[in-house]
């Protein structure tokens, strides 16, 4: 079969160690997400944080399939000769890091998953699409007429904030970091779960946010049998953003996973 994608996607680098990690962020997000975990993870190995699709500087894409997004990992893989990883995603990032284990498990070396499991997802964010369409890129002044507008839509500012990250301007013109269309159009194939039939059988480690819901008591099968050799930790009093709201725990349980002999 004929790759679907192949160029790599954007990056930023710690360099530091021929034993490699790539971190994945979730949707609407960044590799900066992870640069405070990466900074501490390059003590010990050389770091990618990685743009997907349609996010950051890397490439725009009509589709989000995951087949699609895999590719463009492996591309990358390639393109900066690493035969092999360790792999953590969050949440879109997670599924993604799932899947890649799962279709090229001989790439990954160890997987972190936070705060995602392997199956197909309702339909969830309505609201930050319908917040970032109200924002209008050509007649704001600043973030705090951004916020005005992603307020109509989003209580939570945490929330709000997160988004507003992404927000950039350059030369005298907003815009996101991600490509809201492409994102709304593909949404479907994000929450979707293409993967049952594959399997993984080296050591994963599911994170788990207390207070979130996207990994349930009734996703353990569909877990187990897909990657037998999965461990879950839950961070208490931490939601679907664990990683920014309990960085130092969340970071000390990577790190020791990856380091680990098993």
């Amino acid at each position: 079969m004929q790759p679907l994608y192949v160029q790599p996607l954007n990056y930023q680098g710690f360099e530091n160690s021929p034993q490699n990690v790539l971190l994945i962020h979730g949707l609407f997000g960044s590799g900066d997400n992870f640069k405070a975990l990466g900074k501490e993870l390059s003590e010990t190995f050389q770091v990618y944080l990685v743009d997907a699709l349609n996010h950051g500087q890397s490439p725009r894409l009509p589709s989000m399939q995951y087949q699609t997004q895999v590719e463009a990992l492996l591309a990358t893989l390639d393109a900066h000769h690493i035969e092999s990883c360790h792999l953590l995603g969050h949440s879109m990032g997670g599924k993604l890091a799932m899947a890649t284990a799962l279709i090229a498990p001989e790439r990954v070396n160890k997987l972190i998953v936070a705060d995602m499991a392997p199956v197909a997802y309702k339909h969830g964010h309505n609201a930050e699409f319908n917040a970032l369409k109200s924002v209008n890129l050509a007649t704001i002044e600043n973030r705090r007429d951004a916020d005005a507008s992603l307020d109509k839509y989003i209580a939570e500012p945490s929330i709000r904030q997160f988004l507003l990250k992404s927000l950039k301007k350059e030369n005298d013109q907003w815009h996101w970091l991600f490509d809201v269309d492409n994102l709304e159009q593909s949404y479907a194939q994000m929450i979707d779960w293409p993967f049952s039939e594959h399997s993984y059988a080296k050591p994963t480690l599911f994170i788990k946010g207390q207070n979130s819901e996207y990994i349930k008591a009734s996703y353990q099968q569909a877990i187990m049998t897909q990657f037998p050799r999965a461990q879950l930790k839950v961070i208490a009093q931490a939601g679907h953003w664990l990683h920014a709201e309990k960085p130092r725990l969340f970071n000390r349980l990577v790190k020791d996973f990856f380091a680990s002999e098993n």
